[in-house]
């Protein structure tokens, strides 16, 4: 059976955890289809804050990995969805 995931990926402070997470999307770039970031943006402010969706494909094996190292940054929280088909 082939797993289809999606993370959504809460980060609380963009500007400080920008570098590890970037670093994450790079080592598993491969295992990552779809990437969406979304950051609130009027006139001349910025959100510190973000949401990342990525869909997942791949070993269940590397999903997980990837989840993972996600959750040891400080000021991340990640939630996720599970299809199977």
């Amino acid at each position: 059976m082939k797993e289809i995931r999606i993370l959504g990926i809460y980060v609380s402070e963009r500007n400080k955890d920008a570098i590890a997470i970037q670093n994450l999307f790079t080592k598993f770039g491969c295992s990552i289809k779809t990437r969406l970031g979304l950051h609130e943006v009027v006139d001349n402010y910025c959100s510190a804050s973000g949401l990342v969706i990525i869909e997942l494909t791949g070993l269940v094996e590397e999903m997980d990995l990837f989840e993972s190292e996600l959750k040891k940054i400080n000021g991340v929280e990640v939630q996720k969805m599970i299809f199977n088909k």
